[in-house]
């Protein structure tokens, strides 16, 4: 294999590990207040980011980035690469349906394929109608970063309750006889459902959506 023919097969790998790794850079102190927030943190997502820098330095929000870092350079690698690839060759043929995607996964792996499904399956769409519209110049730029924003939104909207839920989950302490809250995801969504109504599971969504 040429060197050409070597770059050109891992360029998708690597253009996804490093935008990925760059994002994390960009969006870590918006996610930190984005979990203060879904905690209960009171205040605009301005203020809680002042008070976090108050009370422990401008530096915590950046606590995790270490672990971010390694998994957009695994994670993101392999999923910006592999559905690069896949775009390349063919349609994306589904066997199992939506509901298959969710079987048998935890809250993370639950959002992560929220997520994906929401931004893979509205960025195509969106710029395909950007571009028929007719509003920007053959060959700009523009209808891709119209699309991207987009597909942010509707990631956000689709993953954000399984984030709302896996942070609750991830985060609960024992109650003081010992018994944890939440029995499982479920039990934490139904719980928050009927005590909090539907539109608690979009706490933060603002933030989580600029994230």
């Amino acid at each position: 294999m040429s060197d050409n023919a070597a770059w050109k097969a891992a360029k998708p790998f690597v253009n996804g590990g490093l935008s990925g790794m760059a994002a994390t850079c960009i969006i870590q102190p918006i996610d930190m207040v984005k979990v203060r927030i879904q905690l209960g943190a009171k205040g605009s997502p301005l203020g809680v980011a002042k008070d976090i820098i108050a009370k422990d330095g401008f530096g915590s929000l950046y606590k995790g980035l270490n672990a971010g870092l390694l998994r957009q350079a695994t994670y993101t690698t392999t999923r910006l690469g592999v559905f690069q690839v896949i775009t390349d060759k063919t349609r994306i043929v589904r066997d199992d349906g939506v509901a298959g995607l969710f079987r048998g996964g935890g809250p993370t792996v639950v959002r992560a394929m929220a997520l994906n499904m929401g931004m893979l399956a509205s960025n195509d769409q969106a710029k395909e109608m950007i571009v028929a519209a007719g509003v920007f110049e053959k060959g700009s730029k523009l209808p891709i970063i119209g699309a991207a924003a987009i597909a942010g939104f509707f990631a956000s909207a689709c993953s954000l309750p399984f984030d709302f839920i896996k942070t609750r989950m991830q985060k609960m302490t024992p109650n003081p006889d010992g018994t944890m809250p939440y029995k499982s995801a479920v039990d934490c969504a139904m719980q928050t459902l009927r005590t909090e109504g539907p539109l608690k599971f979009y706490t933060g969504f603002p933030t989580f959506c600029l994230r």
